[in-house]
């Protein structure tokens, strides 16, 4: 599959794949749980791409595939066109100060009896040769990028409130200078107002420090607000892909549809009839055949179960997994 995007590229995903195996015992056929299965997209430079699914669809498992903290089954991984699944620990080293995550759970992800300076400081130790002074002057500088100040830097992290936290864990990535950041669902454990000011920080870091986002989400809502481009991805493969502009407006696949249908609307006079998707989702250790979702699918036919389709270009930057894509019926 080519996929060509209008902007040169920061990240390219090849034809992805990870395969967890299942222990059955000596006797019995192995199995494997395929959270990752073929998945290919480009993210260009100074750009947020967002990918959004259901939980279990394999979102946070691609994207720490991605930054090699998983080993990948198959498939490339193009950081600047350079093949990171070839490089060895050593080689890979170098990238990881060009390549950060924030994780969903700004408390577990902190250690719980380090101050914030060595928290923050530690990845200063490791790629750079700089002093004591010169750290604490970064950590310090840093801290008061993402709202915090000087003296948070002699402080645990349970002493923090979850947004704080948050913006400690932003402050441990961004220290190092990266140019690529993986954020997975990075405000889904706040509350619902310091959501809104954590992504105002992360799409101001964004501008100010010309970072390029991977973002992970199941919140259309964040999106809206985040993304400029997004992949829909259900049981390990990615169904649909587009700008933000393609994906909520001209809508194409049965599952984005759904998914888009989902979103609560806080007018009570303009409620809408939510169409849910009937079954349960399969198990990724035996999908279904053909499309993925014709077990769950309101328009699906014969064919659907019978054969995949590949994507299907609708525009330049527009593609769907589906043979009877909604678009086509408006």
């Amino acid at each position: 599959m080519k996929i060509e995007v209008v902007s040169d590229t920061l990240v390219e995903v090849k034809s992805l794949k990870k395969y967890f195996p299942l222990s059955r015992g000596p006797f019995r056929k192995p199995l494997q749980v395929k959270a990752v299965d073929d998945v290919s997209f480009k993210i260009p430079r100074k750009s947020i791409f967002a990918i959004v699914g259901e939980s279990g669809s394999g979102k946070t498992t691609l994207a720490r595939t991605v930054l090699r903290l998983i080993e990948p089954t198959a498939g490339k991984i193009l950081y600047k066109d350079e093949d990171l699944t070839k490089m060895n620990l050593k080689e890979l080293r170098k990238f990881r100060k060009k390549m950060q995550i924030i994780s969903q759970d700004p408390y577990n992800s902190l250690h719980p009896r380090k101050l914030v300076k060595d928290i923050v400081g530690e990845g200063l130790k490791i790629h750079f040769h700089m002093s004591s002074n010169e750290i604490m002057d970064k950590v310090k500088e840093t801290l008061e990028r993402v709202g915090l100040r000087e003296e948070h830097m002699f402080r645990y992290p349970h002493e923090f409130s979850g947004g704080q936290r948050q913006r400690i864990a932003t402050a441990r990535a961004i220290v190092l200078k990266p140019e690529f950041l993986v954020l997975d669902e990075p405000t889904s454990a706040l509350d619902v107002s310091v959501q809104a000011i954590i992504l105002k920080m992360l799409k101001e870091l964004k501008d100010s420090l010309d970072l390029t986002y991977l973002f992970i989400t199941h919140d259309l809502a964040v999106v809206d607000y985040m993304a400029d481009y997004v992949a829909v991805m259900y049981l390990g493969q990615i169904v649909e892909m587009g700008t933000k502009e393609e994906i909520f407006n001209q809508t194409s696949h049965p599952y984005t549809y759904l998914l888009m249908n989902s979103i609560p609307n806080p007018d009570p006079h303009l409620r809408k009839k939510k169409t849910i998707p009937k079954g349960e989702i399969p198990s990724s250790v035996n999908p279904p055949s053909g499309c993925r979702f014709h077990t769950r699918c309101p328009y699906a036919k014969k064919i659907c179960e019978e054969k995949a389709l590949p994507f299907v270009n609708l525009s330049e930057t527009h593609f769907v997994r589906c043979h009877f894509p909604l678009s086509k019926k408006m």
